[in-house]
């Protein structure tokens, strides 16, 4: 800076040697022409100071300068700048302050709710660990319809066993009818047993003829029904089971499910069939079979004798003229149940003759849920019935006789252990002793065992001594041996 030699206020001029001074202090300080001015990173122009210079932005500099719009800058090439906004994408992930002018940017995920996880449905928001194990829960056993592939680890089915024999009921389809295949007037009387495990409840005798329907039959499934022919109009009648104590372990206590398929001819008469899971709380196994104190009038469900209880509230299934299936659930929670006993029936008692109840493909099963019935192979399905019934036209029996006295006792072993040591009706039948043919007078049973039974005949005197004896049909004779409920 130079120094300037003034006076102040209106002082004394300035004397010749202090002008010249003041001049070439001057002088000595101005700026020289050599001196430039250069431009550095992001500026163009400058120069000497011969003339005056400009300097200007350029490049990235410039660019950054001229951006107008607001938001993230970004570089997309060499020297070119532009403005960018975080955004989301609907359903998957949310962004506040995506351009970042009010405040730093906050990305965040859409995750789906419970509701969503569960419904499988939402095709974009995403899955935390949690909503993927509440989506495996509600998801992989209970949609209609899924595949499963690979191994599946369960712990039970329906709240039961995973498979084979989750059915307590025997003979669910009437295939197996050892006694006949058609009872009317002296075989269908109240409480009397029919098709295999099966006996009718009827108010009086002879209400309805039974037999084992092979043409009234489900589309696709069973091949045999239970036809039950009205004969004597306005009656109430039915049909039960009686369960044996073995086979409702896993029931009693626990809720089930009776399901069964039925139709009817008409739905003029037959418009009120009701079901029931009745508990026997008497002595388990010793079973008063004819459970019905009073039928009651139409529409008020049959009064039941003491010791069985109905489960479920019977009502009105509204059986049509179409094949279809119909379920009742119950909680079997009856103090000392021992038994269960199954029992469906016609609620009517206005009735015309020739009217048809069909029932078929009968299943009790733990759950509440009503699952396809279980078949099983006849020879499985016959085995289960003869441990509470058999019968034979031409018996096994084989033994000894002695022939002068023309007493024989013949034996055999049975095919199926029998639930107790069974009662036995048996015929006359012939004996044969290898020489000669005897005809039995009379028969009686010496030994009766669950496994084995043994009977004394008497026949016509042979005179031969102890030889073999061979027991076979004559006529129309058998031998039956029951050990039902």
């Amino acid at each position: 800076m130079a120094t300037i030699i003034t006076r102040a206020g209106k002082g004394s001029p300035l004397t010749n040697n202090e002008v010249d001074a003041n001049f070439n202090n001057l002088n000595s300080d101005k700026v020289e022409s050599t001196r430039a001015v250069n431009s550095g990173t992001g500026l163009t122009g400058g120069g000497n100071l011969t003339a005056d210079r400009t300097l200007a932005l350029t490049g990235q500099a410039l660019a950054i300068h001229n951006l107008s719009s607001t938001g993230v800058v970004v570089r997309t090439t060499a020297d070119t700048f532009t403005t960018r906004t975080i955004t989301g994408t609907t359903d998957q992930v949310t962004v506040t302050n995506g351009d970042g002018i009010s405040g730093n940017p906050t990305i965040s995920a859409v995750v789906a709710s419970q509701v969503e996880a569960e419904a499988g449905v939402n095709t974009t928001k995403l899955m935390t660990p949690q909503r993927v194990a509440q989506a495996i829960t509600a998801q992989a056993i209970t949609t209609s319809g899924a595949t499963l592939t690979g191994n599946l680890t369960v712990p039970s089915l329906n709240s039961g066993q995973l498979a084979g024999f989750r059915n307590a009921i025997i003979n669910g389809n009437f295939q197996v009818a050892q006694r006949a295949t058609s009872f009317v007037a002296g075989a269908n009387n109240d409480d009397s047993y029919n098709l295999d495990r099966w006996y009718i409840l009827s108010d009086g005798n002879d209400v309805v003829d039974i037999t084992q329907s092979t043409t009234e039959v489900p589309t696709n499934g069973s091949q045999t029904s239970i036809a039950l022919d009205v004969e004597t109009i306005n009656k109430k009648f039915g049909i039960a089971q009686i369960i044996e104590q073995r086979n409702c372990q896993g029931l009693i206590g626990s809720t089930v499910t009776l399901s069964f398929k039925a139709k009817v001819s008409s739905t003029t008469k037959l418009d009120s069939v009701k079901a029931a899971v009745v508990a026997w709380s008497g002595t388990a196994d010793t079973v008063t079979s004819d459970i019905i104190s009073a039928w009651n009038v139409e529409g008020v469900n049959p009064t039941l004798i003491a010791n069985a209880t109905y489960e479920n509230t019977p009502a009105n299934l509204n059986v049509t003229t179409s094949w279809a299936t119909y379920s009742v659930t119950a909680a079997v929670d009856t103090a000392s149940t021992g038994n269960i006993i199954v029992f469906i029936w016609s609620d009517v008692t206005d009735t015309t003759a020739g009217d048809f109840l069909y029932i078929t493909d009968v299943q009790i099963e733990v759950g509440t849920v009503a699952t396809p019935f279980e078949r099983r192979p006849i020879g499985t399905e016959l085995a289960l019935c003869q441990r509470y019934f058999q019968i034979y036209t031409q018996p096994p029996l084989r033994g000894a006789m002695n022939g002068p006295t023309g007493a024989a006792r013949c034996g055999m072993v049975l095919p199926v252990v029998m639930r107790v040591a069974p009662t036995a009706v048996a015929g006359l039948f012939s004996v044969f002793d290898g020489s000669g043919l005897g005809t039995v007078s009379s028969v009686s049973a010496s030994y009766l065992d669950t496994q084995s039974v043994e009977f004394d005949f008497v026949t016509n005197n042979f005179s031969a001594a102890i030889r073999p004896a061979v027991i076979y049909q004559n006529g129309t004779e058998s031998l039956t041996l029951s050990a039902e409920l």
